[in-house]
């Protein structure tokens, strides 16, 4: 709803001050899908730079740009490469600079780690983290993994499954700077269950 991919029945929502409509129309958001979405006849820094082209960024300002998101998300060197050279992973990281080469404010991001393997998505949560701290920019992450949740987040937003209803929003009181081992944490480990009681909490609706 916030994309404006879907049309909420009953309320409204504002994305920085506008209807979601304005916001997609004013480009006030980059989005990233759960497959990496790259093209494979373009290069790493082709697909990047697709949304300059499409917006009609000067083409003056396209190199300079993608360097600058490569280097945000670790890729400098593999902007020539075509994304059936590059791991899964990469390939993601690909995705948000795609994302971010336009330098919109909010970051919408759906499960996009879902289908990697466990390290390989440690270490993009690490990465994310940095890259939050680095642009400041308002991430919006949706993910069914709960200390991937906990582990991202500053706030949570719990929903239910079928209608989708908000069960619980947390205020995460974990600080800023989070090695992975913050999550055997005590603070970490109650935050955890509080979003797994609101999950529970959620599918009690299907007993209805």
């Amino acid at each position: 709803m916030i994309a404006a991919l879907e049309h909420p029945t009953g309320g409204s929502i504002t994305v920085n001050g506008l209807s979601p409509d304005e916001a997609q129309r004013q480009r006030a958001y980059g989005y990233v899908f759960q497959a990496a979405g790259l093209y494979p006849w373009r290069t790493i820094r082709g697909n990047i730079q697709l949304p300059l082209e499409i917006m009609g960024f000067p083409k003056s300002e396209w190199k300079t740009q993608v360097d600058r998101v490569l280097d945000l998300v670790e890729l400098r060197g593999f902007g020539n490469k075509y994304p059936w050279q590059l791991s899964g992973g990469m390939q993601q990281r690909a995705s948000i600079a795609r994302a971010l080469a336009f330098d919109a404010d909010i970051l919408l991001m759906d499960e996009p780690f879902g289908a990697l393997d466990e390290i390989v998505r440690d270490h993009l949560n690490e990465q994310l983290l940095q890259l939050w701290a680095s642009t400041q920019k308002t991430i919006g992450f949706v993910t069914h993994s709960i200390p991937e949740a906990v582990y991202l987040s500053t706030k949570i937003v719990v929903m239910s499954p079928r209608p989708g209803r908000i069960t619980d929003v947390i205020e995460s009181t974990l600080p800023k700077e989070r090695p992975l081992d913050i999550r055997v944490s005590p603070e970490f480990l109650e935050i955890a269950q509080r979003v797994r009681e609101g999950l529970r909490a959620g599918h009690a609706y299907d007993d209805e």
